[in-house]
């Protein structure tokens, strides 16, 4: 059978040599490694996993499935996508990500030389966040072409590490990594073919986090749906406290801002793949900027804002606002609706 010929059908989810080929050609050839070469049921991780971060640590685990549509988009991929939200997940707990399991729902018309190249693309954003595919699964079903990815990942944070949503103080400062709505726009550009050279950002952020590890960061979130507003919301009220955020501060590419004016699209509100908040005490917030932007993924970081204590009437515990360019202030809350359905 020539694979590179052939679509999916019901037979490769069967269990049989038809499923044995799928998995010896297409994953297993681009997820090699020892762990995952014994086949087992389930994998054996190495001995001495706590001594790699200093002899002790807590597991932390995580757990995606990606439905994007299209598959394949200007900037990324499927494959891509997979990896980066699940190890970007593991790291905004401060953890160190080690190993993947990659699970494949595969729809009956699908062209297996699509699935090959994100496939491939999952074992190179893999490689380039330094993680191990350690177990995985396939399954067929009916469907007219789909390609779904169900992962879970592992990692270990080590010793003295608290990164937790509610950990930001008054003084704190917001640092985002780069600029907004990218993912977002790649996504919705490629379903209406709107032809322009807006690229996804999505990344592996593990090079970033690594390099600020040894700062005292409070909290961090990937700006995944939902976008800004709804991230910031959601840790406000984890924290009790008041984050004020300045709408001039906040980075977003000029082809972005053109693509929002003409849909009426808010960059605030828009799904990223490759971009974190960091809340930072203040003594450490312009060192802690600098490195994310002398990192892969961060050259347009910015600080967007701070966190308070309440002052007024107007601004309750809890509260985000955010300050418009002509000085204006406006409340935001977690986004409202559903938002663009089905960018990851």
């Amino acid at each position: 059978m020539n694979l590179n010929t052939e679509k999916i059908a019901m037979i490769h989810g069967s269990g049989g040599a038809a499923t044995g080929e799928l998995i010896r050609e297409v994953f297993a050839a681009a997820f090699h490694n020892e762990i995952l070469d014994a086949m087992e049921d389930a994998a054996l991780l190495p001995d001495g996993l706590f001594a790699e971060v200093g002899g002790t640590g807590r597991i932390t685990v995580t757990t995606d499935s990606l439905v994007v549509d299209p598959i394949e988009f200007h900037g990324g991929d499927i494959g891509r996508l997979a990896v980066c939200g699940t190890v970007n997940d593991l790291l905004m707990r401060g953890s160190i990500p080690k190993y993947l399991t990659s699970a494949w729902v595969l729809e009956t018309g699908a062209r297996i030389e699509d699935l090959r190249r994100v496939v491939v693309s999952f074992a190179e954003a893999a490689a380039e966040a330094g993680v191990q595919v350690v177990a995985g699964d396939t399954k067929v079903v009916e469907g007219t072409g789909g390609i779904l990815v169900n992962t879970t990942g592992i990692g270990v944070v080590p010793a003295g590490v608290t990164i937790s949503s509610s950990g930001a103080r008054p003084g704190d400062r917001i640092i985002v990594s780069g600029t907004l709505g990218d993912h977002h726009a790649a996504i919705l550009s490629a379903r209406m073919s709107i032809d322009n050279d807006i690229r996804s950002d999505v990344a592996p952020l593990t090079e970033m986090c690594r390099r600020i590890s040894s700062y005292p960061i409070h909290s961090m979130r990937d700006v995944t749906r939902g976008g800004l507003g709804t991230v910031l919301k959601e840790l406000s009220a984890a924290s009790g406290n008041v984050f004020r955020i300045y709408e001039k501060a906040i980075p977003v590419r000029e082809s972005v801002r053109r693509f929002c004016g003409l849909l009426g699209l808010d960059p605030v509100y828009m799904g990223n793949e490759g971009k974190a908040v960091a809340i930072v005490p203040p003594s450490c917030a312009d060192e802690v900027l600098e490195i994310v932007r002398n990192c892969p993924y961060g050259e347009d970081a910015a600080i967007i804002g701070e966190v308070m204590e309440p002052t007024d009437d107007r601004q309750v515990a809890g509260g985000l606002y955010l300050e418009t360019e002509i000085g204006g202030i406006r409340e935001l809350d977690v986004m409202q609706g559903e938002g663009l359905p089905r960018i990851c």
